[in-house]
């Protein structure tokens, strides 16, 4: 059965640790950091879809500051239009707007970048090291590095009544990233941003996620992920994991540019052994879903076939067809995703940028931590991504 592309579909309804001590950190930090205090996981956990760790850091970076570290006064909150968020929320999210956007730096936003957000970076890792120890024999736990690029987007009541927007007004708000980007932006990247950066073409693959419910595992979700047999019309399950946690969120504002960019250290926990009994009620339910290319998410289950027993139900289903770029330190994911949330009836499609910065993450690994080889390694990934990267027109509001 072809496959329709999200952004074309039109559905037809709703379907050993190192020691790391603060006189080794302190020396290469500014503690300036901006705006947001660590959030916990209990404060985070929506439907078991995103799990913040226990000791998470979520905090939010401003680049391009004017001469008073101030935000200019060229900079407002801006209603803006996105269909999915006001279903869920009942309101406009809000989104930063410069209206007199300049690359006049004082320094490198690079620098500035590294300089707020290593010292977290780091001691989050630490608490990564900690789950990996901690974790049991039955789960492999991966950490990943990542950027993703979109738009901070705030809610909440702020006083608008002042021209610019102050730090304060800030403060007030909510904020979510979305990372659905524009048709144009995907183009580029394709065409240009991917050989400026010097990454090669990897693979391309057509994934399934069906996420499962499990009644033993309350605070998590369950993501089983198949490929498809196309001369079947199945699905072929190859891998489960548990839905990923952050450990390190940092949301960061480029005012000069359209685009923002999130910096995100999570894991993920891929389950290498389960019951006999449980894997065949999953292998099951895999085996009983319908490949429809015209229901959100591209996947449907007869009536009363989408559970098995009192364990497992089917929650949501995700369709991915991904690019996969790569060279010695990054690895480039463009991603088109089609979601839909069985729980809520609502679903949403679209076009996404993933960078994973491996090679910083390989060196967060060692047990010998070089924090001089890590600050300049993570400044030169950011350099080439904000040269390279950072061409966006305005998100479609």
């Amino acid at each position: 059965m072809a496959y329709i592309p999200p952004h074309k579909r039109h559905s037809k309804g709703p379907g050993g640790p190192s020691s790391l001590s603060p006189e080794l950190l302190s020396p290469l930090f500014n503690k300036n950091i901006k705006f947001r205090s660590p959030r916990t996981n209990n404060a985070h956990l929506k439907s078991g879809k995103i799990v913040y760790a226990d000791k998470a850091i979520s905090k939010f970076l401003v680049v391009g500051l004017d001469d008073d570290n101030q935000l200019p006064a060229s900079v407002h909150l801006q209603p803006v239009s996105l269909e999915s968020h006001e279903r869920k929320v009942g309101e406009k999210p809000l989104a930063l707007i410069n209206t007199q956007q300049s690359e006049s730096f004082l320094r490198n936003p690079w620098d500035y970048i590294v300089e707020n957000v290593l010292e977290d970076l780091v001691s989050s890792y630490e608490d990564v090291r900690t789950e990996m120890a901690e974790s049991p024999d039955l789960e492999e736990v991966r950490p990943t590095l990542v950027a993703r690029f979109g738009e901070i987007r705030f809610r909440g009541r702020p006083s608008l009544d002042e021209e610019s927007v102050s730090e304060n007004t800030l403060r007030q708000l909510k904020r979510s990233f979305y990372t659905n980007v524009p048709d144009s932006y995907m183009e580029y990247i394709l065409k240009e941003g991917a050989p400026k950066i010097g990454v090669e073409f990897e693979e391309e693959k057509d994934v399934y996620h069906v996420k499962l419910s499990d009644s033993t595992r309350p605070d998590s979700t369950i993501s089983v992920k198949c490929s498809v047999l196309k001369e079947l019309g199945k699905l072929q399950l190859y891998k489960i994991e548990l839905n990923q946690v952050r450990h390190m969120v940092m949301d960061i504002s480029c005012l000069e540019k359209n685009m923002d960019l999130r910096l995100m250290l999570c894991t993920k926990r891929i389950i290498t052994a389960l019951s006999d009994d449980d894997m065949k009620c999953i292998r099951d339910l895999i085996n009983g879903a319908v490949l429809d290319p015209e229901v959100k998410g591209g996947l449907r289950w007869p009536l009363g076939k989408a559970a098995c027993g009192d364990k497992f139900n089917v929650v949501g289903v995700w369709h991915t067809t991904v690019k996969s770029y790569k060279n010695s330190s990054m690895r480039l994911k463009v991603r088109d995703a089609d979601r839909f949330d069985f729980r809520t009836s609502t679903g949403e499609a679209s076009r996404e940028i993933i960078i994973k910065l491996k090679g910083v993450a390989s060196k967060l690994q060692e047990q010998q931590v070089d924090l001089n080889l890590i600050n300049e390694m993570l400044k030169d990934d950011l350099k080439v991504l904000w040269n390279n990267f950072f061409r966006c027109e305005p998100f479609l509001t």
